[in-house]
């Protein structure tokens, strides 16, 4: 009944503030809800509290005695939903698939699928030293494993 009742509120928030998005929730059987957002351009403090709150001020907690944790995907989180995808163009990403795994750029989202971009030094066909090759990958979403955002400092 709580889950229920929380996936109805936050479907209420998502639709007052439409760059926010939903990345996971969860009700624990001791009713701990731990609910994790993102949005187009971010996710800023004042977005959990408002989530946060209305999220608390529509339940009775003398009606079901209940914790609650409103946060954003951490820095070093898998990368889960396409609308995320989105936002991160130009960045530097990590992605697996049951095959492989590659590392490069993501310079495109499709409806079904992102492009990532590298170069590679290889060497000359013919003769000595190393020439720069430039390769792009098209991923189907539906081949990814695991994808994060690859952080360089």
């Amino acid at each position: 009944m709580l889950k229920e009742k929380v996936a109805t509120l936050l479907n209420e928030v998502f639709e007052e503030n439409q760059s926010l998005f939903l990345i996971d929730s969860s009700v624990t059987p001791d009713n701990k809800v731990k609910i994790i957002i993102d949005g187009d351009q971010g996710v800023s403090l004042k977005d959990c509290i408002a989530v946060s709150r209305h999220i608390e001020h529509n339940l009775d907690r003398e009606e079901v005695d209940f914790s609650l944790e409103v946060t954003s995907p951490g820095a070093t989180e898998p990368v889960k939903h396409n609308r995320q995808f989105q936002k991160n163009v130009g960045r530097k990403f990590q992605v697996k698939t049951s095959e492989e795994k590659y590392e490069g750029t993501l310079t495109q989202v499709a409806e079904n699928g992102i492009q990532l971009e590298w170069k590679t030094r290889e060497p000359k066909p013919i003769g000595k030293g190393k020439v720069t090759v430039k390769y792009e990958k098209e991923i189907p979403f539906a081949d990814i494993v695991e994808a994060k955002v690859k952080i360089t400092f």
